[in-house]
C-alpha cells in the first residue's frame, strides 16, 4: 500500500512513522485511519523493526481528527465506515504492536493526537512542544481513549483539569504531570529518540514483548494474580533461547546476538 497521509521510514532496527499533513497540523484524515491501519500491520510482522517511533512532520505532532472533512460528530447514514470506525480499526492494529512504540512529540499534540501519543509505551517530548486534550474547545468528546488513558497517566484531578480547560501545556509541565517521560532539545528530538531506540532495540525481542505485555495487563489485574501472571511468564521465558543467550554472553563478556525466540 502506498501512503500519503503518513510517511514510513526503516532505519534498521527502528521505523519510524510519521503524521504527514503539516499543512493542517497533521489533523487525521479518514484516509489517514487507514493507512496507519495498514502500517501498523506491517509493522507488527517486519522482523528487522525492534521499536517504532511515531512522531509528524512539521509544526505538529498531530492536531488530532480533521474537523474539516473527517469529523467524528457526523452521522449521516452513508452506509461507510465513518471516523470512529476506522479509528478503532486503526487502534486494534496498533495494539496488535507487540514492540516498543515511543511518542516522539515535535509540536501541537492535542484531542485525537494527544491519545495517539497515550496509546505508545511512553512519551519523548521536544523542549517547545505543547499538549493537551481539546476537545471542550470544540464540544467535542474523546473517542480515542483519552478519558481511560490520561487518568491513568496523570491522575484523574489533572486529567479533568486538562479535558475541562481544554488548554495546552508546555511539555516541562507534562514532564512534571507524569505525561512525558523525558524532554529534549528541539533540534536533537529525532537523534535523541534514535539513539534511544537503537538502545532499546538491542534487548531482546521476546523479553520486551512479554514485558509489555505484562505492563499492559497489569493495571486491569488484582495484585496478587497479576504478580503470578509474572511469575508464570518469567519461568517460560528462562526456557527461551534469548534468555539463555544473555546469559551466555555475559559470562563470554560478548555482545548477546539475540533471536527472538
Amino acid at each position: 500500500m502506498s501512503y500519503t497521509d503518513i510517511i514510513l521510514e526503516h532505519r534498521d532496527s527502528v521505523s519510524w512513522l510519521y503524521f504527514n499533513r503539516p499543512q493542517s497540523l497533521n489533523a487525521m484524515s479518514l484516509k489517514c485511519m487507514v493507512e496507519l491501519k495498514d502500517a501498523f500491520a506491517v509493522l507488527r510482522d517486519r522482523v528487522e523493526t525492534r521499536v517504532v517511533v511515531l512522531s509528524g512532520k512539521g509544526r505538529a505532532f498531530c492536531a488530532g481528527a480533521d474537523l474539516g472533512g473527517a469529523n467524528p460528530s457526523r452521522s449521516e447514514p452513508t452506509g461507510e465506515p465513518g471516523f470512529l470506525d476506522l479509528a478503532a480499526a486503526m487502534e486494534e492494529a496498533l495494539n496488535s504492536l507487540d514492540k516498543p512504540l515511543i511518542a516522539a512529540v515535535n509540536g501541537i499534540c492535542c484531542a485525537g493526537g494527544l491519545e495517539m501519543a497515550l496509546m505508545c509505551d511512553f512519551i519523548v517530548a521536544a523542549a517547545s512542544a505543547r499538549l493537551g486534550d481539546a476537545h471542550a474547545n470544540f464540544a467535542a468528546m474523546p473517542g480515542g481513549g483519552a478519558t481511560a488513558r490520561l487518568p491513568r497517566a496523570v491522575g484523574t484531578t489533572m486529567a479533568k483539569y486538562m479535558m475541562f480547560t481544554g488548554d495546552l501545556f508546555s511539555a516541562a509541565q507534562m514532564l512534571d504531570a507524569g505525561l512525558v517521560t523525558r524532554v529534549v532539545e528541539d533540534a536533537s528530538l529525532e537523534a535523541d529518540v534514535q539513539a534511544l531506540a537503537v538502545k532499546i532495540g538491542a534487548k531482546s525481542p521476546l523479553g520486551l514483548k512479554r514485558m509489555k505485555k505484562l505492563l499492559d495487563q497489569a493495571y486491569d489485574l488484582p495484585l496478587p494474580l497479576a504478580v503470578n501472571l509474572e511469575k508464570l511468564t518469567s519461568a517460560e521465558h528462562m526456557r527461551s533461547w534469548d534468555a539463555n543467550e544473555g546469559g551466555r554472553a555475559f559470562i563470554e563478556k560478548r555482545a548477546p546476538e539475540y533471536r527472538g525466540y
